[in-house]
């Protein structure tokens, strides 16, 4: 995969509880539509998901997952055959399932975590794998998070996992620190201010933040109207060498990066 300069991946949440109303999808004619947008507006990967995984989320059945995904990939597949899609799912078989059915990467919120057969997957169907870093699970992840230091133990933790990738010889990885997942306000800050740091695990970073609580409670706001924060905080990571920003916005996104592409010319 050639992150030469930043990307930006297009939320597709085929989910009725999202944390933000706008990114929900239902309708085959809704996930097009959307779909194209995201493409005309500067969309290098479209990530589809459909399991909700915001604070205290209910369990969905891997049957019900692969209900809502399947038909969303390969209707956006068959339309827009040239399109990169992201199966967003911590579940081997809906990865399976959603690879052959015409996406193109794996994005795991648990880091191989909720399955223990996820990275014999990845090494089987020899995709590109986004690995994040989550403390607990969507439904107690904000109850207590705790850390030592949130930087080196994330750090750590993503380490760890890389490695043991690496001795399956699964080396296409993406590395996520999780924003929001398992996180306070001041630890997800103190991961912006030093994701700098995260280069050293050698494989590319891609950060979600769009219109997460670290904008909206920050500022006293809704997700609805976190829009310029999500911009912000997109930049400072742009400004920190991140290669792939995963938003719900993506025109806005892609003008900050053109606009930031600007100061680099040299």
């Amino acid at each position: 995969m050639i992150l030469d300069s930043p990307k930006i991946m297009g939320i597709l949440n085929i989910t009725p509880d999202s944390f933000y109303s706008g990114s929900r999808v239902s309708s085959a004619s809704e996930v097009l539509s959307r779909a194209e947008k995201m493409l005309l507006n500067g969309a290098n990967f479209l990530d589809i998901g459909g399991y909700s995984s915001k604070p205290g989320a209910e369990d969905v059945s891997v049957d019900e997952e692969i209900n809502r995904v399947i038909p969303a990939i390969s209707a956006v597949k068959k339309a827009f055959p040239e399109a990169v899609i992201s199966i967003d799912t911590f579940r081997s078989s809906v990865a399976m399932a959603a690879i052959n059915a015409g996406a193109s990467l794996i994005n795991d919120i648990s880091g191989g975590d909720g399955d223990p057969e996820m990275f014999q997957t990845v090494k089987k169907l020899k995709v590109p794998y986004i690995i994040m870093h989550m403390q607990g699970t969507p439904k107690t992840m904000q109850k207590s998070p705790s850390y030592k230091n949130v930087v080196q133990d994330v750090y750590r933790a993503l380490s760890l996992k890389l490695n043991e990738l690496r001795l399956l010889g699964v080396t296409d990885v993406i590395a996520d620190v999780g924003f929001g997942f398992g996180k306070t306000m001041e630890h997800n800050y103190e991961l912006l201010a030093n994701l700098d740091y995260f280069h050293s695990l050698e494989c590319p970073v891609i950060v979600g933040i769009s219109r997460k609580s670290m904008v909206y409670k920050a500022l006293d706001i809704t997700p609805e109207e976190s829009l310029n924060g999500s911009v912000v905080l997109n930049t400072i990571a742009t400004q920190k060498g991140v290669q792939i920003l995963r938003v719900h916005d993506v025109k806005e996104a892609k003008e900050m990066i053109r606009l930031y592409s600007l100061t680099n010319l040299s």
